[in-house]
């Protein structure tokens, strides 16, 4: 049994057929700037690397940062 605490960050596009494209990006530096997240978000917009099932990515939808706690109260007999 055990606590275990999870940070992520979600990066959501919007794309060009209107519909929602999303990166989650495992344990992101603690001191991440909405400046910074934005510029990233924007190069990745801009290099059209990601050609998505909706389209391209056409603009920033939201960002967030998520941390998760979970504790483990049970864990069964190893057999």
């Amino acid at each position: 049994m055990a606590v275990t605490t999870n940070r992520a960050a979600r990066l959501s596009f919007t794309t060009s057929l209107g519909k929602t494209f999303t990166i989650i990006v495992p344990q992101p530096r603690e001191d991440i700037q909405l400046a910074e997240a934005m510029s990233v978000m924007n190069s990745l917009i801009a290099s059209e690397i990601f050609l998505t099932a909706h389209g391209t990515l056409t603009g920033v939808r939201d960002i967030k940062v998520i941390d998760t706690t979970t504790d483990d109260l049970y864990d069964p007999p190893q057999g």
